[in-house]
């Protein structure tokens, strides 16, 4: 199986049924995959071999959809790159993949000009916007991507690649400062779709509304996931109107609403929100960082008949364990267990296993792993490392993790951010979390800074909820209630917004 299969199968099933609703308009399975043979055979036709790697830099919309899986018929390997990408990025990925195609948007050719004349192995760019002629400043051959999809009917391409091959590479941040190119194979994604449609029993009548940018894999499996089983995937551009996409959510019945902590923290400055009816949302899904407490307790007011899903994840394995919605009043705090096809551990520094409550470094096991980073073997051996069995390979994902007796995971922080102070090692997610409890705090990030005495000092960094009057002196008090004193920060500082990565999640490496 590959996983143009899951488009290629629904539309053999599910013909004439809605499978994408975005603001242009609404389309059958059959009209997309129709339309992704086209851009298959478009591809071939220009020259695209098997294996070769195509960049889509585009908003969600029709066109980035048909796109992948028309690469992905083709033989090809996709790259969905953030379309608020700059070009010395653009150009960096294009280099570093080789891609010899581009499909974009002619609203960018500001940025996309510069990155095409700098990237040796680009042969083919193919743009969605008018008078695609008339564009000047590329010297790769133009094409509208209009064109090729309103085009003649061409037939199906015939398949060119097997579950072994790479289906797509997903650039993340690296160490060096340079994106790293995660490579996951069609059996990767293929095994890590099928886990999470399981556990969130996902089916052919449900309608699962993604804001979350498909450059994110956890956008972008939204869309592999529905197609996968059937179901209806409605894409928005971004979660900056909030009252449209809840209201969205309301008229086309939504059954399924993945969010990251910073989509909770803006519902949240919508009072009036808990007064809608959200009777057919049957479950909201987190990842990218984990739900305090707090924003679990108010989902429960904001969405009282609907299922949350707690869950841990990393684009190198695309997702490692989910709490089961039965336990999220029990264990909040948790992200639950390893899922479906999933093996865990926890290990100390030498890589030994650890027992129950000691802090380590989580490490999977599974067919979702990741074949490795794109051209990268030394930060791959890093990473990838073998198991005391014939052929096994364990993924050390960088993040401190404790397992209860149950085998319930909970989330330390990760290996680079625990801060030092007073020769005590701090968590600072434990510290976030003690302040999120209080009143007035909307988002917050702890991060360490350099102290003469403490050698690393806490620093608080909070935005405040509307009408809150929280000061710093309130905050340090109520750490000072609930936290052991080396975890109380030394510096507060309210601001009137926290960075943010393309994801949606807090950074806190920006000072």
């Amino acid at each position: 199986m590959l996983v143009n299969d899951f488009l290629e199968n629904s539309a053999k099933n599910y013909p004439d049924k809605i499978a994408l609703i975005t603001d242009k308009g609404r389309y059958t399975y059959k009209e997309i995959d129709e339309a992704a043979d086209k851009v298959a055979a478009a591809l071939i036709a220009d020259g695209f071999k098997k294996g070769d790697r195509a960049v889509i830099f585009m908003d969600n919309e029709f066109e980035p959809v048909v796109s992948l899986f028309g690469i992905l018929k083709a033989g090809g390997i996709f790259m969905v790159i953030n379309p608020t990408t700059k070009t010395e990025k653009l150009t960096y990925i294009l280099n570093n993949s080789r891609a010899v195609a581009l499909l974009s948007s002619a609203a960018r050719q500001s940025v996309l000009a510069a990155a095409c004349n700098n990237t040796v192995s680009l042969k083919n760019v193919y743009l969605t916007g008018d008078n695609i002629s008339s564009i000047k400043g590329f010297y790769k051959k133009i094409h509208s991507l209009a064109d090729v999809i309103n085009g003649g009917y061409a037939g199906r391409p015939e398949s060119r690649a097997i579950d072994v091959d790479l289906a797509s590479l997903i650039y993340t941040s690296g160490s060096t400062g340079s994106p790293k190119g995660v490579m996951m194979t069609h059996h990767n994604m293929i095994s890590a779709a099928t886990s999470i449609t399981q556990y969130l029993e996902n089916t052919p009548e449900d309608i699962i509304l993604n804001t979350l940018p498909m450059s994110f894999d956890y956008g972008l499996y939204q869309v592999l996931m529905a197609f996968m089983v059937g179901a209806t995937i409605i894409l928005e551009k971004t979660f900056a109107y909030p009252y449209k996409v809840i209201e969205r959510i309301i008229r086309e019945k939504v059954t399924g609403f993945p969010i990251v902590p910073t989509i909770a923290a803006i519902l949240f400055q919508k009072e009036e929100i808990k007064k809608k009816n959200f009777d057919n949302l049957r479950y909201i899904s987190n990842t990218a960082a984990a739900l305090p407490e707090s924003h679990i307790r108010k989902l429960r007011v904001y969405f009282p008949n609907t299922k949350i899903y707690s869950m841990y994840g990393l684009t190198e394995c695309k997702r490692v364990s989910y709490l089961p919605p039965e336990q999220i009043d029990i264990r909040p705090t948790s992200v639950g267990k390893g899922m479906s096809n999933v093996e865990v551990h926890i290990a100390d520094e030498n890589g030994n296993p650890l027992g129950p409550n000691e802090t380590g470094e989580l490490v999977v096991r599974g067919s979702n792993v990741m074949r490795g980073y794109w051209e990268l073997p030394e930060e791959t051996a890093k990473i990838l490392r073998p198991g005391p069995g014939p052929g096994e390979t364990f993924l050390y994902t960088g993040d401190l993790f404790k397992m209860d007796e149950e085998g319930y995971l909970f989330f330390i922080g990760r290996k680079d951010d625990i801060i030092k102070s007073r020769g005590e090692k701090v968590g600072p997610t434990e510290v976030e979390n003690a302040i999120y409890a209080i009143d007035g705090v909307l988002e917050v990030v702890v991060t360490g800074v350099d102290d003469p005495v403490l050698g690393q000092a806490l620093k608080a960094r909070i935005t405040r909820g509307n009408g809150s009057n929280l000061t710093e002196k309130g905050v340090k008090k109520f750490c000072l209630n609930h936290l052991e004193d080396f975890m109380v920060p030394k510096h507060v500082e309210f601001v009137a917004e926290l960075p943010k990565t393309s994801s949606g999640k807090i950074s806190a490496h920006v000072q």
